[in-house]
């Protein structure tokens, strides 16, 4: 392998355990609308699917509720914050190897505002050079497009990538995307 010159990581169930805040916020915002689910429900059938694919799974397909929902979930996560926890050996590593002049982006399907509440939550802004979530990408994982256009962003190869990554969706995007990838687990 090359040396590394870049790290991507995915955000929720790789560098912070966002498991817990997530499923009480949407349970909380579709509570509000009468639908009924539970943590362990969210969490073995819809945490890490994008936010449009869980809503129409749960029922709701029109794009007016489905936005409604999504910033009501973005308005009820902060309170749930005491829940999340940083994947610290991951963000100790990551920061070593930027002291050693590798970029160190966040690389998520989620939407930005969720990411930047957490980043902020768990002081990490400093730490990272750059973001790319799911609104930044018109072909979401498992396409290879998220990792590829950091790539090219930072002009680095994928022999000169490493990707971390919780889902089976984004470990194929990282296998698509040529780099090595490494599968977190935070169970």
């Amino acid at each position: 392998m090359a040396q590394i010159k870049l790290i991507l990581l995915d955000f929720d169930g790789t560098l912070a355990d966002t498991r817990l805040a997530n499923a009480h916020a949407y349970i909380e915002a579709l509570g509000e609308v009468g639908i009924k689910l539970s943590v362990e429900e969210y969490l073995e059938r819809f945490f890490g699917m994008r936010c449009i694919e869980f809503m129409r799974t749960v029922g709701i397909s029109e794009p007016s509720e489905i936005q409604a929902l999504r910033h009501r979930k973005i308005e009820l996560y902060p309170k749930h914050f005491a829940s999340v926890r940083l994947n610290e050996p991951l963000w100790a590593w990551c920061q070593m190897m930027r002291n050693m002049g590798a970029k160190v982006w966040i690389v998520s399907t989620g939407h930005i505002d969720n990411i930047s509440n957490v980043m902020q939550y768990l002081k990490l802004n400093s730490g990272i050079d750059g973001i790319l979530s799911g609104d930044d990408i018109e072909n979401p994982k498992p396409a290879p497009d998220c990792f590829l256009k950091a790539m090219s962003i930072e002009g680095a190869t994928p022999e000169e990538t490493i990707i971390f990554e919780d889902s089976a969706i984004g470990l194929e995007a990282a296998r698509r995307s040529g780099a090595t990838f490494v599968k977190i687990s935070l169970e």
